[in-house]
């Protein structure tokens, strides 16, 4: 695999500990310590990502980076205990995000500040990619679509400085108003990021890994803004949570249009982890043990539904 270019905001801190490692259904380690695997201790692990240029990529949430020349990773810390905020990548071809990823849990749901807001500059362009890689910001003005977060700014309110980290043109893709909130502030895609923050609080999870996006291959567009700007046709969640006992695993895959959808049952968009790479071309939680991710990813979606509760 290339090496991929990583950038990382100007706030440097040691890394959050990864999470061990062990499946739905196999129990953690007796001496499960909570530290990264060193390179003499990993185990079975064929598509793990590539760390000796980076090691934040170790982090289970984040999926297997694409490892082409237009893939820019970008890392955003911030000033404070929690480290690294929120994860993306970036096409630079494109000029598109093709994921964000992030960490939940307790802790990371504190709201300590308010929804970050400047009225001359309400969503910033990302210090951390270069100017030759932007999508004009201008282009959502009028064009019929809302800002989408895809890293939502209310999974990020335990800081200022992570709250505006969330507004970055980066972590923006475009969504019909429908989509993004809807009639009644009901739309699936709204009620599916309250359940990661209901889950994220949850006693039962110990940690909560999350990758969001929207799709930006050619094949899986809606249409694009100026003929730039891509719409996604689809948007998709892989979550994985850690247990006191393993891990369990669901992916969401929602067609992106402007219809009410009312109180559909998110349910009737999950699926297990494996389906969804196969839609969306992405490995999820590749720095899992090999055995432990086909476990987890696998698991029939009947199952999956019943220990997610959807």
């Amino acid at each position: 695999m290339k090496t991929i270019p990583t950038r990382r905001s100007r706030h440097l801190i040691p890394l959050l500990l990864l999470s061990a490692l062990a499946a739905c259904v196999v129990s953690c380690s007796d001496t499960d310590d909570d530290t990264p695997w060193g390179e003499s201790s990993i185990p079975n692990n064929q598509n793990r990502n590539d760390t000796s240029k980076e090691p934040a990529l170790a982090r289970l949430e984040f999926p297997k980076t694409k490892g082409a020349d237009s893939s820019l990773v970008i890392i955003h810390t911030t000033n404070d205990l929690y480290g690294i905020n929120y994860s993306v990548e970036w096409d630079t071809k494109k000029k598109a995000q093709r994921w964000s990823c992030y960490q939940m849990n307790s802790s990371t749901l504190k709201k300590n500040t308010s929804r970050y807001y400047s009225k001359t500059d309400p969503y910033p362009f990302d210090p951390e990619l270069p100017s030759a890689y932007y999508t004009d910001g201008d282009y959502y003005w009028s064009s019929g679509f809302s800002h989408g977060h895809i890293c939502p700014s209310a999974d990020r309110l335990y800081s200022a400085e992570a709250n505006k980290q969330t507004f970055y043109l980066t972590n923006m893709q475009p969504q019909y108003s429908m989509f993004n909130a809807g009639k009644d502030y009901d739309s699936p895609w709204l009620r599916l990021e309250n359940q990661v923050r209901t889950w994220a609080g949850n006693a039962t999870f110990d940690t909560l890994y999350v990758v969001k996006g929207g799709t930006i291959e050619d094949h899986q567009l809606l249409s694009k803004i100026r003929n730039e700007l891509r719409v996604p046709k689809y948007f998709f969640v892989a979550l994985l949570g850690k247990t006191k006992t393993g891990y369990r695993a669901i992916g969401f895959w929602i067609e992106h249009d402007n219809l009410d959808h009312g109180k559909e049952s998110l349910g009737s968009f999950a699926m297990n982890i494996r389906e969804l790479e196969k839609l969306t071309g992405i490995d999820f939680f590749c720095n899992l043990p090999d055995d432990t991710e086909e476990h987890v990813e696998t698991l029939a979606i009947e199952n999956v539904k019943r220990a997610w509760g959807v």
